[in-house]
């Protein structure tokens, strides 16, 4: 039989349907969730072993839930999935305006109702998905707004007194009754407004201009609340925070591993350009350290946090930047190049808050500087420490008897560009121009291969390129962006010349005298 084929209050009675609260009804949902070995928060990556259990444990214990962690952290994504813990359906009276429970009704105009028609009363079923309210907290929310006011207009239509309960015009909380209801970044609420959730939360009844009503909401509060808020903006009153009986902290994914699972899932990549674009593993890692480079930068606010939108959006504007490349030289496919994460760039500076030292910097350039950490941090993991070699050439322990090559496996790469060779890489450059332009560097072919002997074409040149970032990275060849390309060469040869320029700068008329 279909629930909600009931129309009455008397059929309701009959078919033996019980209420609960809506803490029960979660409470004894999500019980059988766990019994049945079901995820309970799905898509929510990197949490399974620390703020999901945390949140079950404070469900179960029939708790309001403070979620507090900063930005990007899937506070409110996991508010919005306990709406699948909910019933499919649930009856209220028809036509209250804050869903009553035809068993229990709380509001005049309800038990008015039910009183008049008894087991005749029209009673009407709600979806889960209209039992979830949700609002940011900003400055100008009010009373009014949460709780409700008096409507002027009503009580001049139903020709009432302002003393009648029928004008009151009901807020979004009492409308959220037997629902979930959400307030985002709890912290930018005004105290005097966290004050009027006191009574909300701990006895049951709501206080509207005159009027105070006796009305024990059946709400599960959640809300969320970012630490940098309680210095910046605001705070959570101590009242209030302690009747919320929960709080949970949420954090940023600890691995490489969890944030590459995260983006897979949220990027927005379309199907033409997933047919069209290759995108290596290597590539998605130096993705992802970005983020993990900027929330340890001392450029970067470490309070304000680096949300894992950044990566999401890098991914996307990185696949972008090759598809640009393809559809300007006719190319069918191509891969993300090392060099096309200039283009994310954009997906950085819009990310990330920076302190007093980075703002002298320059948005732009701390984000450069995070894209060449990200290349230096990974480069290691694919290839030998260039640091090493660096340490045996300084210390002059290493053997006579061992080779050069051996010693500093880059030597052959390094000598190619020390002979006065440059290399030049388009940044729109078509995947041919890009191999040609590769295959000139000396050693750096032979030196891929040997490491990695099964790559194929692709990879080999991929990794090529890779090379040539890590070393400069590694202070071991130079490495200039310029307008539309990257430029390589030597070291000591861009010192030089770089030297050469500023001491042309400082000579004057006298010196040539």
């Amino acid at each position: 039989m279909d629930i909600t084929n009931i129309k009455t209050l008397g059929d309701l009675r009959k078919s033996g349907y019980k209420s609960r609260t809506i803490k029960e009804e979660i409470r004894e949902n999500l019980i059988g969730k766990i019994k049945a070995k079901e995820n309970t928060f799905p898509g929510i990556v990197g949490y399974e072993e620390t703020v999901i259990p945390d949140t079950e444990r404070a469900l179960l214990s029939r708790h309001n839930i403070l979620f507090l962690g900063l930005r990007g952290q899937a506070k409110t994504r996991m508010a919005r999935q306990m709406i699948d813990l909910l019933d499919e359906y649930i009856p209220t009276v028809e036509g209250s305006e804050i869903n009553d429970d035809p068993f229990r009704p709380i509001s005049k105009f309800a038990k008015d109702l039910v009183a008049q028609h008894g087991d005749s009363t029209p009673i009407h079923w709600v979806h889960k998905s209209d039992r979830y309210g949700e609002k940011l907290a900003t400055p100008d929310v009010s009373v009014a707004d949460l709780i409700g006011d008096i409507d002027p207009i009503k009580a001049a239509n139903l020709k009432l007194s302002f003393a009648d309960e029928m004008v009151i015009h009901y807020g979004i909380i009492p409308r959220s009754n037997r629902s979930i209801f959400v307030i985002n970044e709890l912290p930018d609420l005004q105290a005097r407004i966290q004050v009027a959730l006191f009574n909300i939360l701990q006895e049951g009844d709501i206080q509207i201009r005159g009027f105070k009503l006796r009305m024990p909401l059946d709400i599960l509060f959640v809300f969320t609340a970012n630490p940098e808020d309680y210095t910046n903006r605001g705070s959570i009153v101590t009242p209030l925070k302690d009747r919320i009986e929960s709080q949970i902290l949420t954090h940023y994914p600890k691995t490489i591993e969890t944030s590459l699972e995260i983006t897979e899932q949220e990027a927005d990549v379309l199907e033409e350009q997933s047919k069209r674009i290759t995108v290596s593993d290597l590539v998605k890692r130096l993705i992802e350290q970005v983020a993990f480079e900027a929330r340890n930068n001392e450029y970067v606010d470490k309070k304000s946090g680096v949300s894992a939108r950044l990566t999401i959006a890098a991914y996307e504007n990185a696949v972008s930047s090759a598809e640009r490349r393809a559809i300007i030289h006719n190319e069918k496919q191509t891969q993300v190049w090392i060099s096309d994460l200039v283009g994310i760039i954009p997906s950085i500076t819009g990310k990330i808050e920076l302190v007093y030292e980075g703002e002298q910097e320059g948005p732009y350039q701390v984000a450069v500087n995070l894209l060449e950490k990200s290349i230096r941090s990974q480069f290691i993991l694919y290839f030998p420490n260039p640091e090493a070699s660096k340490k045996k050439k300084a210390t002059g322990k290493a053997s006579q008897q061992v080779k050069t090559e051996e010693e500093n496996p880059y030597k052959a790469i390094i000598r190619w560009f020390d002979g006065g060779n440059h290399l030049d890489l388009l940044l729109d450059s078509n995947d041919a121009g890009k191999l040609n332009s590769l295959y000139k560097v000396d050693g750096l072919h032979a030196f891929v291969k040997k490491y990695y002997p099964q790559a194929n074409d692709k990879e080999n040149a991929l990794l090529m390129e890779f090379v040539l970032h890590g070393l400069a990275s590694y202070s071991l060849i130079s490495k200039k962006m310029l307008d539309g390309k990257i430029e390589f060469k030597d070291l000591m040869g861009s010192m030089m010349n770089f030297g050469a320029m500023n001491f042309e700068d400082d000579l004057t008329e006298d010196d040539f005298r």
